[in-house]
């Protein structure tokens, strides 16, 4: 449940936005983007997996499997950023040494991504974390994050930080408050909508109008 802006770790300058409604070009999106963050494990909650669930680590994932996990997860939030990567910059993202990729699988499908930046241990990100339809509501997201998190701070990092947008699930800022993490920044990102002669299906994401 994390959408895919541009992450920012370093103070953002201030905004040149002034208060009030401001007009969009047509084929564009703009999105509330809400940072969280944690710098210690909270305690571990008993969290059983739903039936049938199991976690599975990818190293060095086939660029075109890690592709259509990404597209079952995210599209109908309107997930882009890695639809639009060149095979050699997301194989450079997704092969490095200290970047872990694991499947939530069901029944050996793949139905749900965590990826795990540990590239900055400093600003280790919770680079994306969802699931695909049929396991929303199972229980699958809290248990997910448990490992998630179990996997960070298994390395020395001095902080996990995430990311979400008023174009993912309208429950991502609370799940991530419950657990554990903590909101601390809000910034505007403007974009081209990828349905729009984009990587992404015309049909996707229907709650949000295209204009």
């Amino acid at each position: 449940m994390t959408n895919s802006p541009t992450p920012h770790t370093s103070p953002l300058p201030a905004s040149p936005l002034s208060d009030g409604i401001h007009p969009l070009p047509s084929g564009k999106l703009a999105a509330v983007v809400t940072y969280l963050e944690m710098t210690q494990r909270p305690a571990p909650r008993d969290v059983a997996a739903p039936e049938g669930v199991t976690l599975v680590a990818h190293e060095a994932p086939d660029l075109a499997w890690y592709r259509g996990l990404y597209r079952a997860v995210g599209e109908d939030w309107l997930w882009f950023s890695r639809l639009y990567m060149e095979d050699a910059a997301l194989a450079a993202i997704l092969h490095h040494k200290d970047v872990e990729v694991s499947a939530l699988t069901k029944d050996g499908r793949a139905l749900g991504l965590l990826e795990l930046d540990f590239r900055d241990p400093d600003n280790t990100e919770l680079a994306f974390f969802g699931l695909s339809k049929e396991l929303i509501g199972t229980g699958a997201g809290r248990w997910l994050m448990e490992r998630a998190l179990d996997l960070a701070f298994k390395r020395p990092i001095t902080r996990l930080f995430v990311h979400t947008c008023t174009l993912d699930s309208p429950q991502a800022v609370g799940f991530y408050i419950r657990s554990g993490f903590v909101p601390y920044r809000r910034a505007i990102e403007v974009m081209d909508d990828p349905r729009m002669n984009g990587p992404v299906r015309d049909d996707a994401a229907g709650h949000i109008p295209k204009i």
